[in-house]
């Protein structure tokens, strides 16, 4: 009879078991870290991992599940739910009676909503479950803040060029978990463009090593590109790397920088932005950034919005590259931003102040009777040089404008 077992993932066969071989991250797991020492001392608090995929972050959940002598329970948040949850939680007060400390790991804690992370809360903190999570989200909008205070947070980064040229060689060289024994032949330059390709994620660099060594024993740089099918570009259009990218493409047009800019544009459309979106933050920074600088900016960021609307993508591409590159070497004031925000303030401050009666329309007797519009200037009258107060009397005369 055939063998129909599934042979185990490449990736998940060369995960790291110990700290020696984990590669990266140093700040967080380095000699002398809190984590590291936590790890190896097997006292491990409750934490959040929060990083790109392929950082390690299930890895690490792993090496302290190896390492620790605690009972280590791991889920993921996309395929459990309150029943499993409560499952776990029996076992740990159990567990407790014993004396014996349980970890729960639960990947992608994001995706579970506010009442599946409530029930957490009172076990981490009456020490039933020291807690784990991973998330490839910003924790601050997508775990609850009641947990999250609870916990310490440990950012991981994506893997650099360097220590994904490592992994790719201990692969391609292990025999025992590797792919030491299929002798393939790949030389340098092929290796540095997987590992730039990969994005600084350790599991895509390992799948597609994988499955171009499906293909032949020389891999090249036609069988690598093969590999990769679709975009690998780190962006997720609800999430934490969409507002960093869109802050770097608006502080890059504040600053001038029209080729930096035109980067940032690229990285938003190539990984499947909607132009619109852009379109818009475009309107918004013409009127913040530049104002009466250059009033035909806004002018051109509400052409460019249009244009995408009526030809959308990609051809619409190039019109928010034209867009982007006028804002950028755009004369630059925030001078209106300033002023409104000014403006703003007072009306905090002061609240609904009345308006002076001689600025008040009186189209009735009674209004009249009351002095609305009494004393009020006809700007035209005056040739637009008349001296009236038309801030409330408690702002009189107020600046908010600079010259």
């Amino acid at each position: 009879m055939a063998n129909t077992q599934c042979p185990t993932p490449l990736a998940d066969r060369m995960r790291p078991s110990t700290l020696a071989e984990f590669l990266g991250q140093e700040e967080v797991v380095g000699q002398g870290k809190m984590l590291r020492d936590a790890i190896q001392y097997d006292k491990v608090p409750s934490m959040i991992l929060w990083g790109p995929p392929g950082s390690g972050k299930t890895t690490l959940a792993f090496i302290i599940a190896k390492t620790t002598k605690s009972d280590f329970i791991q889920i993921s948040a996309v395929s459990s739910g309150m029943k499993d949850l409560r499952a776990i939680l029996e076992r740990a007060e159990q567990n407790k009676r014993l004396g014996q400390k349980t970890i729960l790991f639960i990947d992608e804690i994001h995706r579970w909503n506010k009442s599946q992370q409530d029930a957490l809360l009172p076990h981490v903190e009456h020490g039933t479950i020291i807690f784990i999570g991973a998330t490839t989200e910003n924790p601050s909008f997508e775990v609850r803040s009641a947990l999250l205070s609870r916990c310490r947070v440990f950012v991981l980064h994506q893997l650099n060029k360097e220590h994904l040229v490592k992994i790719i060689l201990t692969t391609i060289k292990n025999k025992e978990k590797g792919l030491g024994n299929l002798n393939l032949k790949i030389d340098k330059k092929t290796i540095e463009t997987l590992a730039n390709m990969s994005n600084g994620d350790a599991r895509t660099a390992i799948n597609a090593l994988e499955y171009a060594s499906s293909l032949g024993k020389n891999i090249d740089l036609k069988m690598i590109k093969e590999a990769f099918q679709k975009s690998h570009l780190i962006y997720d259009k609800n999430g934490d790397e969409h507002f960093n990218i869109i802050s770097a493409l608006h502080k890059s047009m504040r600053g001038s920088d029209a080729d930096a800019a035109l980067y940032w544009l690229a990285r938003m459309l190539e990984a499947g932005e909607d132009p619109l979106y852009v379109a818009r933050r475009l309107v918004r920074f013409a009127s913040e950034d530049i104002g009466l600088a250059n009033s035909r900016a806004l002018e051109q960021a509400v052409a460019a919005y249009q244009a995408c609307h009526f030809i959308g993508i990609p051809e619409c591409n190039v019109v928010l590259a034209q867009a982007v590159v006028y804002m950028a070497k755009c004369k630059k004031s925030n001078n209106l931003y300033a002023a409104y925000l000014e403006a703003q303030k007072d009306i905090k401050e002061y609240g609904n102040l009345g308006v002076p009666l001689h600025l008040r329309n009186a189209p009735t007797e009674l209004m009249k009777n009351l002095n609305y519009g009494k004393d009020y200037k006809y700007s035209p009258n005056y040739d637009y040089k008349e001296k009236q107060e038309y801030f409330p009397v408690e702002l009189k005369k107020r600046k908010y404008l600079q010259p």
